[in-house]
């Protein structure tokens, strides 16, 4: 029991770190491209956050695999 517990821990933990990053991000491309707002801004943000996203889990898994190993 004690494990799911720690699972829960690390998972909100890592949504924290997800929302400060989200925010991060969203500073920048704001710096970049002006306001946020229009959908076609979103759309562009959307696609960057889903690519990133992808690749750190192919990364992460990788490396899980070579821990394995």
């Amino acid at each position: 029991m004690g494990g799911v517990f720690i699972a829960l821990i690390i998972a909100a933990f890592g949504l924290v770190a997800a929302l400060a990053w989200n925010g991060a991000i969203q500073a920048i491309f704001k710096s970049i491209f002006g306001e946020t707002g229009s959908l076609g801004a979103m759309i562009i943000y959307a696609i960057i956050v889903t690519i990133i996203a992808v690749l750190v889990t192919i990364w992460i898994g990788r490396t899980e695999e070579k821990t394995k190993n």
